[in-house]
């Protein structure tokens, strides 16, 4: 990425904070493993313990519940993993949405090859879960429920903690993936009433590598992998303590900004929609996602440009210096269209023309004027 580049993809990553690159930086230069009984051990316990204790304050766990990953793709693997697979028990059901993140969505088919069976709940035409349907599909053998807290490409922000009430009706554990949510909206694991919640450190201006996986105690997860028995035997190996002091610092600065970074968001987000209908007109432009803003995550916008094929935007805007996305960046070698555009009923010109604006802590107004500009320019070309 060269110095011009206006980045509107924080979906699907962030630059690290220099702030975090700073308190990673000792547990990097000196040698010390967690486990270890001698004074560098003991110091990387120290550091270990005390980034567990911060995750599990902000996040509403205890610190016994935080299990360190490499990421929400561990993450989400090994809680649907954990939930679903009981030893020798034979396959059953995973009540799951058609817009879960392919870390969720493309392990469930990796077990329905298993003999799993997939039920699929609708969503609106916001992209919302209607958790009552999904509810309805609680069976006998349903293992557990999966429903991410935010969505990846609209924000639209899910009802995980009704659906996770209506799961302990029926004794059926829910997983969320909240890797795009962590970071950006307060996040309450013990309200949410999951079993298990999934998080990244690279979405928030964390580490790239660093990720969480909450596991309420008491909740029976069968492990992945089989090591030295760290973290509880959930994720044995050794622990990154570097990665885990970047994740904390982080969500922490995340923490003590929110208040600033939210109401930020909020403004440039709506900067940016009102600069594109004044630039391109408002009924040339559809909006993916809940219309009140409060229902989505304050720094993603979608948005549909009517009569625009989306790979030559997409190639305009980086010929021009502007990092957005067209979806999932998980999905982005897909020639299909949204899986979770497609749930929400989008019209057909518009699920290949719709593009992802992701703001990050440190966007600026004059960027997204810039963005502005870049995209009317833009579609203006490839409507002329």
């Amino acid at each position: 990425m060269n110095a011009t580049t206006i980045y509107l993809d924080h979906n699907a990553t962030t630059a690290l904070d220099p702030r975090v690159l700073e308190a990673m930086g000792p547990y990097f230069l000196v040698a010390g493993n967690a486990e270890s009984r001698h004074s560098a051990g003991r110091r990387a316990r120290r550091a270990f313990e005390e980034a567990t204790e911060v995750v599990a304050e902000i996040l509403g766990a205890r610190p016994d519940e935080v299990v360190f990953t490499s990421g929400g793709t561990e993450s989400n693997n090994l809680a649907v993993f954990g939930l679903a697979v009981d030893g020798a028990t034979p396959p059953g059901r995973i009540a799951t949405t058609p817009i879960e993140h392919p870390a969720v969505n493309e392990f469930v088919a990796h077990l329905e090859a298993r003999g799993f069976v997939a039920d699929l709940a609708p969503v609106d035409s916001e992209g919302t879960v209607d958790v009552d349907r999904m509810a309805a599909l609680f069976y006998e053998r349903t293992r557990l429920a999966t429903l991410m807290l935010a969505n990846n490409e609209t924000g639209t922000i899910q009802p995980v903690a009704k659906l996770a009430d209506l799961a302990a009706a029926r004794g059926i554990p829910v997983h969320t993936d909240a890797v795009q949510a962590v970071g950006r909206i307060p996040v309450d694991f013990a309200a949410l009433g999951v079993a298990t919640l999934a998080a990244s450190g690279h979405k928030f201006h964390g580490p790239a590598g660093s990720g969480v996986l909450l596991v309420r105690r008491g909740v029976r997860l069968t492990p992945r992998l089989y090591g030295g028995g760290q973290q509880q035997g959930r994720r044995p190996g050794t622990i990154a303590v570097p990665l885990a002091v970047g994740f904390a610092t982080a969500l922490d600065l995340w923490r003590r900004e929110y208040q600033s970074r939210t109401a930020t968001w909020r403004r440039l987000t709506q900067r940016l929609i009102d600069g594109l209908h004044r630039a391109i007109g408002p009924d040339r432009i559809l909006p993916n996602g809940p219309a009140d803003p409060s229902r989505r995550l304050p720094q993603t916008v979608n948005l549909g440009f009517l009569g625009v094929d989306g790979d030559a935007l997409l190639m305009q805007l980086d010929l021009a210096g502007l990092a957005v996305s067209l979806g999932s960046a998980c999905a982005s070698g897909s020639t299909q269209p949204s899986p979770t555009l497609v749930a929400m009923g989008v019209p057909t010109d518009c699920l290949r023309s719709s593009v992802r604006f992701s703001l990050g802590a440190f966007t600026t107004e004059a960027e997204i004027d810039q963005a502005v500009v870049h995209v009317a320019a833009a579609v203006k070309w490839l409507t002329r």
